[in-house]
């Protein structure tokens, strides 16, 4: 995938860590609702196939949620 074509900069990353931790889209999405994030499993399915932007807010859940720095979201 071109660059000018990716929506964010953690797709394949999201997709590693939410597998290691043994979630699913679904029970990830479920996470993020526990802490505030108005979010659904098509919201993750967007991200992880890089169809959506992510915001800062998002971003910051994510870590929370997976129990990883920013960088080592970001970062491939």
């Amino acid at each position: 995938m071109e660059s000018q074509d990716r929506k964010n900069l953690i797709s394949n990353r999201l997709i590693k860590l939410r597998k290691e931790r043994g979630l699913s889209q679904r029970e990830l999405a479920h996470q993020l609702q526990l802490i505030g994030m108005d979010v659904d499993k098509n919201v993750i399915t967007r991200l992880e196939t890089n169809k959506r932007h992510v915001t800062d807010m998002e971003l910051q859940a994510l870590c929370r949620v997976l129990r990883v720095s920013y960088e080592g979201l970001i970062e491939e």
